[in-house]
């Protein structure tokens, strides 16, 4: 049995360095096979995932050798984590890896709702030419409001700013006096929701931010503005979120995230035909060059622990070894 198993993809070159110190079970396909996954983990001192992969209390109680949960990624809400705490599994996320790659992401998405101008190419050959339909809007000029102004919400709010947006966010945990003020006003959600252009969510999935964006918010906001959510898919009431769209309004929407993952074909109905609606599969973390970065720092996390606890383990447990 190996030391580190490894249930979701992962850059190479991470895996080669793990395999170079412990034993590694690289196996992407284990995300899918949740009893296969509990086997492999059995005698595993390590484990490495994404945001899919349900690391749970039944899961943890059947790997007794446990000792780190590597997150490659910082979204912690498919990990138990009162049950690690409770037997002493370290949980690291790989903060400071995919800031640019989600602002980029955002930005990206919000050009592509306020210009409308991007999904012609077959009424472009066919030669329908529609050029008054899609002339869209520009950027400059827009409100862009941030729920949430952490790490990756900042990012963004820097890339807003060099393309002439004005900038609000609402943040409570930020303190008033954090520098990151100078990139954004503050404001309160209602303030956010109803004079943004764009809004974007950046916040944790919790109990208090389940559906921060229901029915009540969406209608909140202005019927021109567009919504981008690239954290996390239970923020978003995504009945309304259709409702509103196919009535008009709001002009647009880009989901990076969803309450199911991936969308079966009944969740997946529910959008079809929705219009100025931007759908992609939880990657808006994810680049050639953020996977490189995540997956080196996830790998420096798990080996940082695992030699920590080995060496200690070696000096003053040598029955656990």
């Amino acid at each position: 049995m190996a030391d580190i198993v490894i249930s979701e993809f992962m850059d190479q070159e991470a895996v080669a360095c793990l395999a170079e110190r412990w034993t590694t079970d690289y196996d992407p396909s284990l995300v899918d096979q949740p009893a296969l996954l509990a086997t492999r983990l059995r005698d595993a001192r390590a484990l490495i995932v994404r945001n899919r992969t349900q690391v749970n209390r039944p899961l943890i109680e059947q790997a007794s050798g446990l000792r780190v949960v590597g997150r490659l990624g910082v979204g912690l809400d498919n990990i138990d984590l009162a049950a690690c705490e409770a037997r002493g599994i370290a949980v690291c996320p790989a903060r400071g890896a995919n800031e640019t790659t989600v602002a980029e992401y955002v930005i990206t998405a919000a050009l592509l709702l306020l210009r409308g101008a991007f999904q012609t190419t077959d009424a472009v050959i066919a030669g329908a030419w529609p050029r008054e339909a899609v002339i869209g809007r520009e950027i400059a000029g827009k409100r862009l409001g941030l729920i949430g102004f952490g790490a990756n919400a900042q990012e963004t709010a820097k890339r807003g700013l060099a393309l002439g947006m004005t900038l609000a966010a609402y943040d409570p945990f930020v303190p008033d006096d954090d520098s990151a003020w100078g990139l954004a006003r503050p404001a309160n959600l209602e303030e956010v929701l109803r004079h943004s252009d764009v809004v974007s969510l950046h916040v944790p999935l919790t109990d208090a931010t389940r559906h921060i964006i229901d029915r009540d918010a969406i209608a909140a906001m202005r019927p021109s503005a567009v919504l981008i959510n690239a954290a996390r898919g239970g923020l978003l009431d995504e009945g309304a979120l259709v409702e509103a769209l196919t009535q008009g309004r709001l002009a647009g929407a880009a989901l990076d995230t969803f309450e199911q993952e991936p969308l079966d074909a009944e969740a997946g109905r529910r959008f079809a035909g929705v219009p100025n609606l931007l759908l992609t599969p939880h990657i808006a973390g994810v680049t050639e060059e953020s996977n490189r970065r995540v997956s080196l720092v996830t790998a420096e996390n798990v080996l940082r622990v695992l030699n920590t606890r080995h060496r200690s383990a070696r000096l003053d447990r040598p029955d656990e070894i």
